[in-house]
């Protein structure tokens, strides 16, 4: 099953167990009634941005949005993924493993090429990121602060805040990121 497909499902049966109706999730998410229909369709290849306004929204994790229920044990192929991009294919996520209820995280792996950026919105309270940087370099803002981080650097910090990624660099930045969830 396609990435579109489980996004459909997931959103779909999300909005559902709220019982909320289009215009009621649209008004949450601030993503529009129609939108929120194709996507939920399987018609529209949503974006990050939209999948995280999504997710605040229905106050539920990003990957919650994009896993496959019902899987116990899994071996994730890099051929199997298929990544979510922002700034014109310039920032690519490939979720990795979802969140989990038991595990209270999510993790995906992250390129960003020379020029790209990705502006992240506040995720859920008392959220945590732990990037680290395997090649290249990124530029990480959390709230009003810069980070400037190399091959092999590694960076915690509050997920409930405004944060970016970008890469200032010639070279393809490539990292790991793992999102927390407390309680």
């Amino acid at each position: 099953m396609d990435i579109n497909n489980i996004v459909a499902e997931n959103i779909k049966q999300i909005r559902n167990e709220k019982k909320l109706t289009l215009d009621a999730a649209a008004e949450l998410t601030g993503v529009s009634r129609s939108m929120l229909a194709q996507i939920e369709k399987g018609d529209v290849n949503p974006t990050i941005t939209v999948l995280w306004k999504i997710a605040v929204g229905y106050k539920v994790s990003f990957t919650s949005l994009l896993e496959k229920k019902g899987e116990k044990v899994s071996v994730i192929k890099c051929a199997g993924i298929t990544p979510l991009t922002e700034d014109g294919g310039r920032y690519i996520n490939y979720p990795i493993f979802p969140f989990d209820d038991q595990k209270l995280f999510e993790t995906y792996r992250i390129v960003i090429k020379p020029g790209g950026y990705l502006s992240a919105r506040p995720h859920l309270k008392n959220s945590e990121e732990y990037v680290t940087v395997f090649s290249g370099s990124a530029e990480i803002t959390v709230g009003t602060e810069h980070f400037e981080l190399s091959k092999g650097d590694s960076m915690h910090f509050p997920a409930d805040t405004n944060h970016s990624y970008r890469n200032r660099g010639e070279e393809t930045s490539e990292l790991s990121m793992l999102i927390y969830y407390s309680k």
